[in-house]
């Protein structure tokens, strides 16, 4: 046990003046390495890694943070990692913080209030440059006041805050109503949509673009036909067999690409119908199976490079221009057409035969 003790301290002793003398280079070099730097050629930042790795040097960042004043960490609050797209945009966000010298620090709110009010005061408390929070109660006064008041450079990702805030917000509903354009194009008038009882942005901006399809070519929305579901993760299945059990099924279903998306299909499947002769799916969101399902589901796939590219300069300006005016980007989703969308049938009544 002594000699264990022993050599944590005399690892702990390794300096960067020891990396810097092993490596054949200067203090600033190591330094640049290490916080990530692009300006350094790939010689010497091979040449530092070697002489960090033979030392089993470790920076010591508490420290380094008190000089510099900067922890080069970002604070990310998330409401539900369960959702594949989150996932998704946090790797793609912590690629591009890490290629500027950043440590992205994830947190999950899973929408409660009282936990997301607690995670700001952490990533405060932690001193970090900055964040960038998905929040699931845009509407409590208590979570609307922490996110005004914290003193870090913060970006909103597509949540409606009335706060002089960095943010970007995705297109939802202007891509709903184009989808439900192109579907009344293809003979659709029956148009399901499947999605969640969340008042969060997302939801309610595909609501108003699902209805704005329809009054855009001056037909009756099937109020019927819009499931909304507990959460983003409950079962649909039973909801969607009603509608298709019903006397004016849909000839089209637009669904969440979440676990409510394959409910969907296996109700689909459970009445013998046919996609696209019989009925017509598109999934929201871009969920891995749906290119191997057969047919291949058309979705309003929404770039998770995208997002975080437009994330991650937003706040990258706000920590070098405090002072600046409030950043604003929006994101369209794309539709990729696949072969789950095709003309509506004639006659419901021939669906599912033969």
């Amino acid at each position: 046990m002594a000699r264990q003790g022993k050599k944590q301290s005399s690892q702990n002793s390794i300096s960067i003046r020891d990396v810097a003398r092993l490596a054949g280079v200067s203090l600033g070099s190591v330094s640049r390495v290490l916080n990530g730097a692009s300006n350094v050629t790939p010689d010497v930042r091979q040449r530092v890694e070697q002489a960090v790795d033979r030392l089993g040097y470790r920076p010591n960042h508490v420290a380094r943070s008190l000089r510099s004043r900067t922890s080069k960490t970002v604070g990310m609050m998330f409401t539900d990692l369960a959702n594949p797209l989150y996932a998704r945009v946090f790797q793609a966000v912590e690629n591009r913080l890490r290629s500027v010298g950043y440590m992205p620090l994830l947190a999950n709110s899973l929408s409660v209030a009282e936990r997301e009010v607690e995670l700001l005061g952490v990533f405060q408390s932690r001193a970090m440059d900055g964040v960038i929070i998905t929040p699931g109660n845009e509407r409590d006064p208590r979570v609307i006041a922490a996110v005004r008041e914290l003193p870090l450079p913060t970006v909103i990702y597509d949540r409606d805050f009335d706060v002089e805030r960095d943010c970007l917000l995705v297109e939802h509903g202007p891509a709903l109503r184009d989808l439900v354009s192109r579907l009344i194009a293809l003979g659709h008038r029956r148009i399901a949509l499947v999605l969640s009882q969340s008042e969060a942005r997302p939801i309610r901006c595909r609501v108003d673009g699902f209805r704005a399809g329809f009054e855009a070519h001056r037909l009756k929305v099937p109020e019927d036909l819009i499931l909304r579901l507990p959460s983003v993760m409950s079962p649909a299945f039973d909801a969607v067999d009603a509608v298709l059990r019903g006397p004016r099924p849909p000839t089209a279903v637009v669904s969440l690409g979440t676990n409510m998306l394959g409910d969907v299909l296996n109700a689909i499947s459970s009445h013998g119908l046919r996609i696209p002769r019989d009925i017509s799916v598109v999934s929201i969101g871009d969920p891995d199976f749906v290119r191997s399902h057969r047919p291949m589901i058309a979705t309003l796939r929404m770039d998770p490079e995208l997002v975080a590219e437009g994330l991650v300069s937003l706040l990258l300006e706000r920590i070098r221009s405090p002072g600046a005016p409030p950043g604003r980007i929006l994101v369209m989703p794309e539709f990729v057409e696949r072969e789950s969308c095709a003309i509506a049938p004639t006659s419901t009544r021939k669906r599912g035969k033969a």
